[in-house]
């Protein structure tokens, strides 16, 4: 046999061999590594390549192997793609740890991990008692996923019925004191817009190592001498004064007139403002 394809024969054996020993390890091993773990893996992976490479020391036979080693896991890939099958069992499942707030120990045991383990994975959630937890899942790749009992979960807008308007991601405008153009664009705004803020604020574009815009339309700036202090965006409170000001002058203007008619126009638009304050405040004030 040529010493080559000997070096490619060796190259998937190993391959499939450690593999095995992975799967055989379990999850714990892709997402925590003890000292020993560690060392064992760094031995397991030196004695793999000194067997598929030490036939004369010869570099071509290492430039072999790697080549086979980094084509499997494309080929791999690509056959996970099309079989589910397959990708279960290169890749794995997942594995209930808690289901009803229950744990399931026999669970547990197939990946090898105690219960002081699964509970520092829930710590490292901020979850100290496992009575919160409603389901609890380990991913293939060695991740916990958690899902809170429904009375233990964040409070969301749509719990209370409020209406809350969508955020976009914040344009990066000004990094390391350059203006990006074309993120500016995207949101509408111009250099000149950009320097009247800047302005506004006391800063030079020079100054500004990262400058972003929300989707509020606030320029936020981080500055590259951390000890001058930067005032934070006014814009929603200014707004949100200017409408409780409006309001209240309206209701001035109710008990100032003895028109009938006027007085009825002011406390209607009066209380349609104050309808609208208490609908976009949550907005305003965040």
């Amino acid at each position: 046999m040529p010493e080559w394809l000997e070096v490619v024969m060796r190259s998937l054996l190993f391959v499939v061999v450690l593999f095995l020993i992975t799967k055989w390890l379990g999850k714990k091993q892709l997402s925590e590594l003890s000292f020993f773990e560690y060392v064992v893996g760094i031995t397991i992976g030196s004695i793999g390549a000194e067997v598929i490479t030490g036939l004369e020391r010869n570099i071509f036979n290492g430039i072999i192997g790697i080549v086979v080693f980094s084509a499997i896991p494309f080929l791999a890939d690509m056959l996970s793609l099309k079989s589910k099958t397959f990708r279960d069992f290169i890749e794995g499942r997942a594995t209930v740890f808690i289901k009803d707030g229950k744990i399931m120990e026999e669970n547990l045991k197939k990946e090898k991990y105690t219960t002081d383990e699964l509970l520092e994975l829930l710590r490292k959630r901020d979850i100290f008692r496992v009575a919160d937890v409603e389901f609890a899942l380990l991913e293939p790749t060695g991740d916990l996923s958690v899902m809170l009992k429904k009375e233990n979960q964040p409070l969301t807008p749509k719990d209370v019925n409020l209406t809350v308007a969508s955020v976009k991601e914040p344009q990066t405008v000004i990094m390391d004191g350059k203006i990006l153009d074309e993120p500016l664009s995207t949101i509408g705004r111009n250099r000149s817009w950009l320097k009247t803020e800047l302005e506004k604020q006391g800063v030079t574009i020079e100054n500004v190592f990262l400058g972003q815009i929300d989707s509020y339309g606030q320029l936020t700036i981080d500055l590259f001498d951390d000890k001058i202090q930067v005032s934070s965006p006014q814009e929603k409170t200014l707004i949100l004064s200017t409408m409780k000001k409006c309001q209240a002058d309206l209701e001035l203007f109710a008990l100032g007139t003895e028109v009938k008619e006027a007085k009825q126009m002011y406390s209607k638009n009066s209380k349609k403002l104050q309808e609208a304050i208490n609908k976009v405040t949550p907005i305003l004030r965040r």
